[in-house]
């Protein structure tokens, strides 16, 4: 029996405009660059937001109208909502999903209740994937909603809020190899600090890295070989995170000789907190071999908080997919919609007409990507930009073979004249241009 009114969502290709009908882009089976769609594209529903989000702002009470708020029951809402999760997995054609372990089920008294209040849930989510095929792109473990992980959870000045953190890092990780989880993230919503009157920052850095390595440890130990995630963001609840952006990350991580064991998941809200686009996170991430997985969101630049908007940026998923592609895919990773719909569009239609445009967005990105790539238009132009160290005095710069003061004999006498034609222009207006007729054409067909 059906539990949603909706039809399944199909691929309808590019005739009308008016979206709300099927997908225009995300055709699954098209073969881009040597694989699927689907393959490229391993789009995932964040259950915090499908599932639970009631759509409140900072200024306002939520306004989402959901089929199971009729049940009243804290438990009974909880496998209830594990029946709607996978008709809508089905009814949007996407094949994994991904979960916070207190988006599940209530918490008990103690973290013993609420393991055993978990695990019910778990019990149902794994009989139904094993039913449709369905998969988890990644787990992870709340350590910021509950007062108690007021001043965090590993980085935390109260040992007992560090110990129980542990605990339900132990027990989260544990159900991620229960369902198999492919990645499992660290997102330190409150491992930051407020102000450094009252904060050791060295002293938390510290055991908030002695954490992951115990994590690693115990992951090993059960036998989970998923891939550990960690996640920038910028500010927002603390002042300032530890894992600010995608750069203080990766340095995080080799300072403590974590690089091994971690990869980036990187959302496109955080990069704008951050003061960066999304592009340049991911494209920091590839350049340290780093990356590991995409939360599809966007925010507003002109708001200054995390509004985990539905993706519509055809440039920005264009330039996010560039990267991704020229990093051969995700590996573990994929698109998780880490999004909700705007508090006015309240309705179950909108959610559904929501991850429909959030998957076309990304889908029109990668197929505009690809014919960048097969193209090579930016390759041509970057090469041609660096081409002074392919050889001569900038080769032998590149391969050391050269010091201050060799640079200085060769240089010291070549006039200013000369230095400007050595000189090339940028072409920027050019190669925006040539974008917008990439995706204009692309997009057009």
């Amino acid at each position: 029996m059906s539990l949603f009114t909706q039809e399944k969502v199909k691929y309808v290709g590019t005739k009308g405009l008016k979206a709300g009908d099927g997908f225009h882009y995300y055709n699954p089976d098209e073969m881009i660059n040597g694989k699927k769609m689907s393959e490229w594209l391993k789009f995932s529903v964040a259950y915090w937001h499908t599932m639970d989000q009631r759509l409140v702002d900072p200024f306002g009470d939520g306004t989402a109208q959901r089929p199971w708020d009729n049940i009243t029951d804290p438990m009974e809402q909880a496998l209830a909502k594990v029946d709607y999760l996978f008709e809508f997995l089905d009814k949007m054609n996407v094949e994994y999903f991904a979960f916070h372990d207190r988006d599940l089920a209530p918490e008990g008294d103690t973290l013993r209740e609420t393991n055993e209040n978990l695990d019910k849930v778990i019990d149902k989510i794994v009989e139904k994937m094993q039913e449709t095929g369905k998969k988890v792109l990644w787990n992870t473990s709340s350590l910021f909603t509950n007062p108690r992980f007021v001043a965090g959870g590993a980085t935390a000045p109260f040992a007992d809020i560090l110990a129980y953190s542990a605990a339900q890092i132990k027990h989260s990780l544990e159900i991620a190899k229960r369902v198999n989880s492919e990645n499992y993230v660290f997102w330190g919503g409150r491992e930051g600090y407020e102000s450094l009157l009252n904060t050791d920052m060295k002293r938390e850095q510290e055991h908030i890295a002695k954490f992951f390595k115990m994590a690693k440890d115990y992951a090993n130990e059960i036998g989970y070989t998923g891939q550990f995630l960690l996640e920038p963001k910028p500010k927002e609840p603390t002042s300032h995170q530890y894992d600010t952006d995608a750069a203080t990350t990766i340095a995080f991580l080799k300072e403590y000789g974590l690089e091994d064991i971690f990869k980036l998941n990187l959302e496109g809200n955080h990069a704008y907190l951050a003061g960066h686009t999304y592009e340049h996170e991911v494209r920091v991430a590839r350049d340290a071999g780093l990356l590991g997985s995409l939360d599809a969101n966007m925010g507003d630049k002109l708001i200054g908080w995390d509004i985990d908007e539905f993706p519509n940026d055809i440039y920005e998923a264009t330039l996010v997919m560039y990267e991704m592609l020229k990093d051969g895919g995700l590996k573990t990773g994929g698109l998780n919609f880490d999004a909700k719909p705007r508090r006015q569009s309240f309705t179950m239609d909108d959610l559904f007409l929501a991850h429909t445009a959030g998957m076309d967005t990304y889908a029109a990105g990668l197929k505009v990507a690809s014919r960048l790539i097969e193209d090579k238009v930016l390759d041509d132009v970057i090469t041609d930009r660096y081409s002074s160290f392919d050889s001569g005095i900038g080769a032998d710069f590149e391969s050391g073979k050269v010091t201050f003061k060799e640079l200085e004999d060769y240089i010291i006498d070549i006039p200013q004249e000369k230095l400007i034609e050595s000189t090339k222009s940028g072409h920027l207006e050019q190669l925006k241009a040539t974008l917008n007729n990439y995706i204009f054409s692309t997009l057009g067909k």
